[in-house]
């Protein structure tokens, strides 16, 4: 194995991985070769013939994989990763949404959008949608873009403003002018949304954001079934007013009402789950096992890194342990018990992959190791880690054992990005350097004793459960204990 990343321009030939190619027609190979051309896989298999000027990466031990989709994920907000890591979904809208999401500058979006964007190659997502709605001024749209631009990723900007009116800004002249100043021509490299909420108000008032999103051809993502903000009844507004579509996407989509599934079923749309968030914020238990029975299409996501981890391995883990622990408690419910389980590992290892291309209309460019398509390609391979082998179960491999350290190669449109445990050609100490100006920025903002306060919330007081069989009496000093001392 070659100490150097390969030589851009030359094929690359990967031999003797096991292959989870995410295409039905090729499936599992052992012992499988996979030879990029360009930007393109050429072809998949075994003993495949090298190119007299290939590249050969030797990844016998390791599995090979399409690159990863994360469909939500908040980047701009990475700059203050885990400090809300105790936090509760009420005290996440009190700091972004309230008191403190206005002194983010265009500069602390750029710092949070290059550090995140780093992340998210090492960690083996490939395409990531960036749903920021911290960008409160076009500048702070352009500031998002060039980050995103500066890291050879693949990515999709979901433009929104927590802090305006999505029926004003979605179709303001400022917003026109930023869609013609870095999107007059769209690829498959770097695309655009709208993201934006629906409250439920009776009047309806995102029907302008929604014709806007019409009007320039663009998607939709939405927190939907968030418990206390969004629920039933903005499905069902835009389900009477025409907006459900194949290309929406809803977030989470928890607390919501069979109805609501059924709406989201008929109308082709697809929901991203963020396990780990659901799991800890509270907008409800996630709903993969309510999906699952509608046949709701489901991609991966992981929200933000101010509460939680940053990459799918955590997600896929995530996902298959609440939708098996919701089937038992349903289970026990009726005083049955689970035999087999439906939800198996190569199904979150599919939303990870080809459900985030579909979720976005990639999949015939990304999402499996299919001759023709774009080369998004990861490999895990880690001889130093005990918990790489034996590799007897693939995806189960991927799920339940593998991690973020454990991704050796990168490649993202036949670039390689990532090469032994490396980042190739971007720059980590920009943006180590520009997550610090923004922490110190922020820390003066927020002041002390709040920037304490925020980081460590206070826990509320709760009287324990009275305990029947404890008895106060027998306990404190100089209480005789029977058979202590007493020859008995």
């Amino acid at each position: 194995m070659t100490t150097t990343p390969p030589a851009a321009g030359r094929p690359i030939l990967f031999r003797g991985a096991t292959v989870l190619s995410m295409d039905p027609a090729i499936g599992v190979l052992e012992g499988g070769d996979l030879l990029v051309r360009g930007e393109r896989i050429e072809a998949v298999g075994r003993d495949l013939p090298a190119p007299a000027d290939a590249e050969v990466i030797d990844a016998s031990g390791g599995i090979l994989m399409p690159g990863m989709v994360d469909t939500h994920r908040h980047m701009w907000q990475t700059a203050l990763r885990g400090f809300g890591a105790d936090w509760t979904l009420s005290q996440y809208f009190v700091f972004y949404y309230l008191n403190w999401g206005k002194i983010f500058r265009p500069e602390d979006i750029y710092a949070g959008n290059l550090a995140s964007a780093v992340e998210a190659l090492d960690a083996g997502v490939t395409t990531t949608v960036d749903w920021s709605h911290g960008l409160w001024t076009p500048e702070h749209g352009d500031a998002a873009v060039e980050a995103l631009r500066a890291v050879p990723g693949r990515w999709v900007l979901a433009y929104g403003n927590l802090l305006g009116a999505p029926w004003e800004w979605a179709d303001s002249a400022e917003f026109r002018a930023f869609v013609d100043r870095h999107f007059t021509t769209r690829d498959d490299r770097f695309g655009l949304q709208l993201a934006f909420d629906v409250t439920g108000d009776a009047n309806f008032p995102e029907r302008g954001a929604f014709e806007a999103a019409r009007e320039l051809d663009l998607a939709v993502t939405t927190h939907a079934g968030v418990w206390g903000a969004t629920g039933d009844d903005g499905i069902r507004l835009m389900w009477e007013h025409g907006f459900m579509r194949p290309d929406v996407t809803y977030v989470h989509a928890c607390s919501l009402s069979e109805d609501s599934y059924q709406r989201i079923a008929a109308s082709g749309g697809s929901v991203s789950l963020a396990t780990e968030s659901e799991q800890s914020a509270g907008q409800g238990y996630p709903p993969s096992w309510r999906l699952r029975r509608h046949g709701i299409p489901v991609s991966l996501s992981m929200d933000t890194s101010v509460w939680w981890s940053a990459d799918l391995f955590s997600a896929m883990r995530a996902t298959l342990s609440a939708d098996r622990s919701r089937e038992h408690l349903e289970a026990h419910a009726d005083n049955e018990t689970v035999a087999h389980n439906r939800l198996r590992a190569e199904h979150v290892v599919e939303w990870a992959t080809m459900g985030g291309a579909k979720a976005l209309g990639l999949d015939e460019v990304i999402g499996s190791l299919t001759p023709g398509k774009k080369a998004d390609v990861v490999l895990l391979h880690n001889d130093r880690s005990p918990a790489m082998f034996p590799i007897l179960h693939p995806y189960g491999h991927v799920v339940f054992q593998a991690g973020r350290g454990d991704v050796h190669t990168v490649l993202v449109n036949g670039e390689v990005v990532k090469y032994r445990h490396e980042l190739v050609g971007v720059d980590l100490a920009a943006a180590r350097s520009a997550v610090a100006s923004t922490v110190d920025y922020a820390r003066g903002e927020i002041g002390e004793p709040d920037w304490a306060a925020c980081l460590s919330p206070e826990i509320p007081s709760a009287e324990p459960i009275a305990n029947p069989y404890t008895y106060a009496e027998y306990r404190g000093e100089g209480v005789a204990v029977r058979g202590a001392g007493d020859g008995g």
